[in-house]
This record gives C-alpha cells, sequence and structure tokens, in this order.
C-alpha cells in the first residue's frame, strides 16, 4: 500500500549552484555552508564542476586520437580526484566515482567511432552524476543529514537530444511521488541539467539548463523560493566588466528579468523564470563566494519600477532582410516567408517591416558560441520569391524598464543619447518592458556605456 506524504506547510527552499560554485572543494564548501546555514533547503541542483562539460563534450564530438582522447580523460579524473584527496572519508565515494569515469571512457570510445547526439547527452551528463556524489558527501562531513538522488528519476523530457522539452505536468507527477517523501528530515542532492526521456534515454536541457531544471523541480513541489547560486552577487544594471558604473539590482519584476534573460543577461538562462511565473515562486539571485552581500530577489510585483530599470547586449547577431515589390499593398507575402522560415525549423527573434521589405533577426541556436544563419536550402526557396540580404557583425542592445512606451518624451531622451550611432534596426511598442535594437558589433560597449551614463546614472 502507498502513502500519500503529509504536506509540507514550512518555508520549501531550491537551491541551483552553478558549475564555479562547485569547482573545487573550498567552493564546494563554501556551498555546503549555504545549504547547511538555512534548514528550509531541502532540494538542491548543482552543475558540474567547472570545466568538466567542456571537456566532455569535446570527447563526445569524437576524438580518433587515442593519445588526445586519453589526455582529456586524465583531465576529468584531476579535477575530481583533488576534490577526492581532501575528504575525511575518500572511499565512501571514491568507487563511485571511478565506476562512472570508466562509463565515460567507454562512452568517448564509442563516439570516436561514431557519435551521436544520444551519446553526447549520455556523456556530458556524466558531469553532474560525478559532482552530485562528491557535494553530498561534504555536506555529510560538515554534519548535515543528505542523500543524493538521481534527478532522471523525476526530470521527463521528450527525445530531443541536445535540447531536450521537459514535460511539466510529468515531472510534478514523478517528484510528488519520489521526490517529497524524501524532504522530511534531510536535504536531497541532485543534478541540474539532465533528464530522461519515456524509454529511459537520458537527455540534456541544453548549455545553461541547470537554472531551468531548478525551476522546473520548484514547480513540480510548490517550493515557497528558488535560489540560484553563482559567481556575481546577483543582477546589474549591466554588465560590470562593459561598465564599470553598473550597480546591483536588489529587487525586480517576473517582466524584467525575463526581458534581461532573453536579450543576454547571462546570469539567468532565458527559461527559467518561466516555471517561476507559472508558480508565482519568488527567485533570489546570488554569490555562493559571498553571500553576504546579499543579491537580487526576482518577484511578481516589486516596489519601485523605474522607467529605465537596465541594459542587456547580445552579441554576434544576424539580420535578415527580405525584400519584393509584390509586398506591396498585397497580402499573403510574410505568410509565405514564415512558412519557408517554420519548414527549415528557424526561429525568428526580432523583425519589423515596410511597404516593400521585412528585417528580422535570428535566435541564437549554435551553441557553439557562432552567429546563427540561413541553410542554403531556405535561402533558395527565400531568393524566388524576394532578394534576400544576410548581415553579421551586429549586436542587439535591449534597454529594459516598465511602461516605457506610454512615457511622454521617454523616446527622444534614448535616441538623442544615440546621434552618433548607426542604429540598423530598432523594435519599439510591442512591450511596455524593452526597446531594442542592433548596432555595428564594434559599437557595442559604446553604446551600452552611453545609455548606462544617460539614463541609468
Amino acid at each position: 500500500m502507498s502513502i500519500t506524504p503529509a504536506p509540507i506547510t514550512d518555508p520549501l527552499i531550491v537551491a541551483k549552484f552553478g558549475g564555479t560554485s562547485v569547482a573545487d572543494y573550498a567552493a564546494m564548501c563554501r556551498s555546503a555552508n549555504i545549504v547547511i546555514a538555512n534548514p528550509n533547503t531541502k532540494i538542491v541542483l548543482i552543475s558540474a564542476c567547472s570545466g568538466v562539460t567542456n571537456l566532455l563534450v569535446e570527447l563526445a564530438t569524437g576524438i580518433s586520437d587515442s593519445v588526445l582522447r586519453q589526455q582529456l580523460l586524465q583531465q576529468l579524473a584531476a579535477i575530481h580526484q583533488q576534490i577526492i584527496n581532501q575528504l575525511q572519508q575518500p572511499h565512501t565515494v571514491s568507487s563511485a566515482i571511478d565506476t562512472l569515469l570508466d562509463d565515460i571512457a567507454s562512452a568517448a570510445a564509442q563516439a570516436a567511432i561514431k557519435p551521436s547526439s544520444q551519446l553526447t547527452d549520455q556523456l556530458v551528463s556524466h558531469g553532474e552524476l560525478l559532482s552530485t556524489h562528491l557535494f553530498n558527501q561534504i555536506l555529510i562531513e560538515l554534519g548535515a543529514t543528505a542523500v543524493r538522488f538521481d534527478i532522471r528519476n523525476v526530470m521527463r523530457t521528450d527525445a530531443q537530444f541536445g535540447k531536450a522539452i521537459p514535460q511539466p505536468e510529468c515531472i510534478r507527477q514523478l517528484a510528488q511521488q519520489h521526490l517529497l517523501p524524501l524532504l522530511a528530515n534531510q536535504v536531497v542532492i541532485s543534478q541540474g541539467f539532465i533528464g530522461s526521456d519515456d524509454q529511459g534515454n537520458t537527455t540534456t536541457l541544453g548549455r545553461g539548463g541547470s537554472d531551468y531544471s531548478a525551476a522546473l523541480i520548484a514547480e513540480a513541489i510548490d517550493a515557497t523560493t528558488l535560489e540560484i547560486w553563482t559567481d556575481v552577487p546577483g543582477m546589474y544594471t549591466t554588465d560590470p566588466r562593459i561598465t564599470a558604473a553598473a550597480k546591483p539590482i536588489k529587487e525586480i519584476s517576473f517582466s524584467e528579468a525575463s526581458e534581461m534573460a532573453n536579450f543576454g543577461a547571462k546570469i539567468l538562462h532565458p527559461s527559467t523564470l518561466v516555471p517561476a511565473i507559472r508558480q508565482q515562486i519568488p527567485v533570489f539571485v546570488g554569490s555562493s563566494k559571498a553571500p553576504q552581500q546579499g543579491g537580487t530577489w526576482i518577484r511578481k510585483t516589486v516596489e519601485q519600477a523605474p522607467l529605465f530599470r537596465a541594459l542587456a547586449l547580445r552579441g554576434n547577431q544576424t539580420m535578415v532582410t527580405l525584400t519584393s515589390l509584390n509586398m506591396f499593398h498585397a497580402y499573403g507575402f510574410l505568410a509565405e516567408v514564415f512558412r519557408i522560415l517554420a519548414e527549415h525549423k528557424i526561429s525568428v527573434d526580432l523583425i519589423t517591416t515596410s511597404e516593400v521589405s521585412v528585417s528580422l533577426t535570428l535566435d541564437q541556436t549554435d551553441t557553439g558560441g557562432g552567429a546563427p544563419t540561413l541553410p542554403l536550402a531556405a535561402v533558395e526557396q527565400l531568393n524566388q520569391l524576394c532578394r534576400v540580404e544576410i548581415e553579421q557583425g551586429l549586436s542587439l542592445v535591449a534597454l529594459i524598464g516598465n511602461r516605457m512606451s506610454d512615457s511622454k518624451g521617454s523616446a527622444k531622451h534614448i535616441f538623442g543619447a544615440l546621434d552618433a550611432y548607426n542604429l540598423r534596426l530598432i523594435c519599439y511598442g510591442a512591450s511596455p518592458h524593452n526597446l531594442c535594437f542592433l548596432v555595428n558589433e564594434t559599437d557595442a560597449k559604446s553604446v551600452v556605456n552611453t545609455l548606462h551614463q544617460q539614463l541609468l546614472e
């Protein structure tokens, strides 16, 4: 007879720690102490140790040179062995670590013969499987009652290897069944980023998917708070590496934070806030290196909603301009354009139109970091319909704020600050929370600095 777990009425926190927060023994200890300091933290999802995923991705591409492959395997072993060497009871995890490293070596050898997206997910998932063994043991040695859990038992996805799509209803059912009963007297340590399909095959949610998976678990168990621990103390008015005068943001709305994530603020994965918004779960972003500095709270409503909140920058942008006189006073042209794009699974980001042309930017889908482009087959089809121009070397600057399209004079203020720059595309009015424009990549940081000085300082 199955027993339904009693409802949890106390605050329930899901915490996620990124790769830099579990990079080595010292980092893991800092993160473990954050967990121990708050008894309401019941589920902890962690990433692979810093640098490990990159090594696994390289192995998954298929390395036929056995000497090079062995060097990469040795690097992986060394990263984890350094942590094992500092444990009080290394024997408790060393055999599990060795088994996983052997599995990696075997899968890497298979990839050298015939790489595949399914094999890549299987290989890459080992980073999180390794780190959770070590982090769980460190928590126990620091006096916590902790148990390691394989998230693949609840994180159900489709079989789209490399960027699997989660199934929230199924995740909720499985989490209520398998996770909730474990939370009464212990903290559960599990993996971000990975899941499994209906056949039990390992999948991944795409690069940066650890934040997303933490939000999905928080939604599934009705958590009261989601914490994202990284290497910076919260969100800033822009990237401090671009603008020294960037200021920390103590509180920001879901709408504003979503815009920042979508338009390039790397502190949050763009999908992270979707489950949190659905369930109205407040999200805290802080630094595991300096938890005493506080961080940023992301909520549905905030006390202050300034006209201008922040600036985001996204590089590697591609603009496609489609021109045809047949578009003038005609119907069906845009429908045919988007039919072709959909046929080739091309996702469009921004779009502006005139009487005879349409300009659009392409969503960034290349995990290798290159600029997105149109497949040759799509270009050939579009060429039969109109003239196609593809322009790269561009960056997207997004100004994030509140009710900007309702504020008289704000556009004059913004564009007056940019009279020295060539703006290639402008999107304004579709959302009250953003104004976006494309600029030459060489001007991008200067544009951000200029706007930050004029609008936010």
